[in-house]
């Protein structure tokens, strides 16, 4: 069978206008490489109400998981529950567990519980809690819509913590070549080592280094008997690899 698919949305002015650095994709991409779901697009999008329920219908339904990021904070741009809510046509309000979560967390640190930071209890109904155990406001799934924070060390605990729920499929794996040579020098070889071998992924990836030029070459497959067939097909294309 296949390997299941997967979109992530990222959200957030702050993305587009390039006041932030964006990682949170980058991360999660590697993640599902080692769990076996296939990433197939990744959007970023603004703080815009129409535009989220849009990209969560489109990604949702096209996609076997869709995971999003940003927007789930206590200010009153923070309105990607709501957006989820409506593309999922479902209502939205504060849950009791969620709730609690809160409380519990402001209350161990001497924290005023305040009607910003109880915003973040607001969960569309019927949604799964996604623990949060690095500030407590917790992520939530709703069908196949992952919806987490777009603070990466958060992001990044609410994903070892989802993943594991999920089902996933062969790992990807890969193996690499590294030569000192131009791309553009070895383009037309690796072409045809890819038409020879169409059950794998070939790749090229020029860097400079000490103002030399040189590429990457990769290999990537599920299967790791073919994946090894295809990397001594590569070395034995390229022997000056290094």
């Amino acid at each position: 069978m296949p390997n299941p698919t997967a979109a992530i949305l990222i959200i957030g002015d702050e993305i587009l206008t390039g006041r932030t650095r964006e990682g949170n994709a980058h991360f999660l991409a590697g993640e599902l490489v080692k769990v076996g779901i296939d990433l197939r697009q990744i959007r970023v999008i603004g703080d815009e109400h129409a535009s989220i329920v849009a990209a969560v219908r489109a990604l949702s339904s096209s996609h076997d998981q869709l995971f999003t990021s940003g927007g789930i904070g206590p200010t009153h741009d923070d309105i990607t529950a709501d957006a989820v809510a409506e593309a999922f046509r479902r209502p939205i309000g504060v849950r009791e567990d969620a709730r609690a979560i809160l409380a519990a967390h402001y209350a161990a640190r001497g924290v005023e519980f305040t009607e910003a930071r109880l915003r973040m209890a607001r969960i569309p109904e019927g949604a799964r809690l996604i623990d949060n155990p690095v500030s407590g406001a917790p992520g939530f799934s709703v069908e196949n819509c992952h919806v987490m924070a777009g603070v990466p060390n958060i992001f990044q605990a609410m994903v070892a913590g989802l993943l594991p729920r999920l089902t996933g499929g062969a790992p990807l794996l890969t193996r690499s070549w590294q030569m000192m040579v131009p791309e553009a020098s070895i383009a037309d070889q690796l072409g045809a080592l890819a038409a020879a071998h169409p059950g794998l992924s070939f790749g090229s990836y020029p860097f400079v280094t000490e103002g030399r030029y040189g590429t990457n070459l990769v290999v990537r497959a599920t299967d790791p008997v073919a994946l090894e067939a295809g990397f001594a097909a590569l070395k034995a294309a390229f022997p000056e690899g290094q």
